[in-house]
């Protein structure tokens, strides 16, 4: 990947949260202390302490980066200024750290390596640190804090945690047992991990003890503390980050339990604008509440000081609407107690031999489509990382004829859709094994079509991720797909769409469909995929929708 480019993602979007910082000439007012800092096994993590001006002792933000403390100094800086003692440490085998230079090898609880909890710990007992510490940072930063919080360190007080996942496996690596192959290769590629870094995580294709000690929704009675989980509907981890608000919500320690939050924007990874990919959404880079302000959060949690996240409510969501009609409902923020809120329920739409998709279950039928590993469907949009990311245009993907397409009549009247989409297919292909993606579409009224969310299952996986199950090759089974969440309504006279293929590449690893273990073989075959249709094996999306669209 270019250096400039490597350049933006260091900068940009895996630290987007450090953008919130920048308070100008207030920053040269800080002193900045370079250390080497010792880890339980003896191992030196380069770490940058940033303290203010005056005595002290103050209230400490830490930020646990694979991306360079010195992309970070500004931030710092700048926080420091605003009186908070600010520490940054390149992770293990990152830049000015010592170690193996592998993602998250030594941020959890696992195999006597918690450098999350250690440093943390470290500072607890520093002159200077008043003993309430929170943590922040995106992306990776992020999924540092969700590792550090799981390991039950009684040393963070308050987290703002930004488009993170608690689960690497089923978000960011292999969600539906398929491996996101531009996310994972193109990641560790860009920002130079060791080459053994792709052995380690393509080397455990399926849902194992390896994943399951990194997993944190294994371990939300550990958390400790409250936290701000933010994320949007087009991110790589719009699902991980929810899971970690409803998990820690609902299951947390005692200081974590009952005091999350959540704030959902209409964004891609990191990117808290007003447009994702080529749609823009009104006000849809400002939630209320200073939401999308860290220090919102740490001068109230940190600082003890009232601040308009005081009395906010648990979560703050952004519904989509009509991207292009600006009297149409949505493209508003809304705010509720829980996720998802209130008030909704969920009905099914069948998939039709006609192509239809309809509230009524239709007669029984069929369709099939040929799907060939060596051309596969492109990826257009939705939740990426270093290829065009958010909605786009359909038209090109929907053409083909290896896509299904199911499209509803027009809509008489509004529908919101809010909460999490799931798919329902009867299917079953002429191969051992074979993927299946489904995309849910908005239809505007002259024909353009945008994908809102979408979804995938390799097959073998079909019965559970921890164990393969190749398919008996004719036999119809019952696959459920999930399409993670997404808050959008629909607009009158827009159609509602699901796409139903078995590529998208290069977001998602193409299935050789040969039933051979993952990346054994470079065998290919072309697979004839069916699905059941009506009856009593019908195929069906399930939306869940809210009783009043405008509201």
């Amino acid at each position: 990947m270019p250096r400039s480019l490597r350049s933006r993602r260091i900068k940009g979007l895996c630290l987007a949260a450090v953008a919130l910082l920048a308070v100008g000439a207030l920053a040269r007012q800080t002193r900045v202390e370079t250390r080497k800092l010792p880890m339980t096994d003896g191992t030196l993590l380069g770490t940058d302490v940033h303290l203010p001006q005056g005595p002290g002792p103050f209230p400490v933000i830490v930020m646990r980066t694979p991306y360079s403390k010195d992309a970070s100094s500004g931030a710092g800086k700048a926080a420091a200024a605003r009186g908070y003692a600010v520490v940054i440490q390149d992770t293990r085998g990152r830049f000015g750290s010592q170690g193996a230079n592998l993602p998250f090898e030594a941020d959890g609880w696992w195999e006597g390596r918690t450098d999350g909890a250690d440093t943390l710990a470290w500072v607890a007992k520093q002159p200077w640190c008043n003993g309430k510490i929170g943590t922040m940072g995106g992306s990776a930063v992020g999924i540092t804090q969700l590792l550090a919080a799981g390991t039950g360190t009684p040393h963070i007080t308050s987290q703002y945690i930004q488009v993170a996942t608690p689960r690497i496996f089923n978000d960011a690596a292999f969600p539906g047992g398929i491996l996101r192959k531009n996310l994972v290769e193109g990641w560790l590629t860009s920002a130079l991990f060791a080459p053994e870094a792709h052995a380690l995580w393509k080397g455990h294709p399926i849902y194992s003890d390896f994943w399951r000690k990194r997993d944190l929704t294994l371990r939300f009675g550990k958390t400790r503390a409250p936290a701000v989980h933010m994320g949007g509907w087009y991110d790589i981890f719009c699902q991980g980050t929810i899971d970690a608000f409803t998990g820690m919500q609902a299951s947390g320690g005692v200081g974590a339990r009952g005091r999350q939050r959540l704030v959902m924007g209409p964004w891609t990874h990191g990117i808290l604008q007003n447009k994702a990919g080529e749609l823009g959404y009104r006000n849809g880079s400002a939630p209320p509440n200073r939401a999308g302000d860290p220090f919102a959060w740490f001068d109230w949690t940190l600082k003890g000081r009232r601040t308009p996240m005081t009395e906010a409510p648990a979560v703050t969501y952004y519904t989509m609407g009509d991207a292009f009609d600006a009297s149409a409902p949505g493209n508003v923020w809304r705010t509720a107690s829980t996720w998802p809120p209130a008030g909704g329920r969920v009905r099914n739409w069948y998939l039709t031999q006609g192509r239809a998709l309809s509230p009524q279950r239709p007669a029984a039928g069929s369709l099939s489509y040929a799907y060939d590993p060596k051309s596969p469907v492109p990826t257009v949009g939705g939740p990426q990382l270093l290829i065009p990311a958010g909605p786009m245009e359909q038209s090109r993907v929907e053409r083909r004829p290896d896509v299904l397409v199911f499209t509803s009549e027009p809509l008489a009247a509004p529908l919101e859709v809010t909460g999490r989409v799931r798919a329902h297919l009867m299917a079953s292909s002429d191969c051992p094994d074979t993927d299946f993606i489904v995309r849910l579409c908005d239809v505007y009224p002259d024909g353009r079509s945008y994908n809102v969310c979408e979804g995938g299952l390799r097959a073998r996986f079909r019965k559970s991720l921890s164990r393969e199950a190749l398919m008996t090759p004719g036999k119809a089974e019952r696959l459920g797909i999930d399409l993670w969440s997404t808050s959008i309504v629909f607009n009158r006279g827009h159609r509602i769409r699901l796409q139903v293929t078995s590529s998208s590449d290069p977001g998602l690893d193409p299935n050789p469909n040969t039933g051979e273990p993952f990346r054994s073989s470079p065998r290919t075959r072309v697979a004839r995929n069916t699905l059941l249709l009506g009856g009593v094996k019908a195929s069906y999306l399930a939306l869940p929708e809210m009783g009043t669209a405008g509201r």
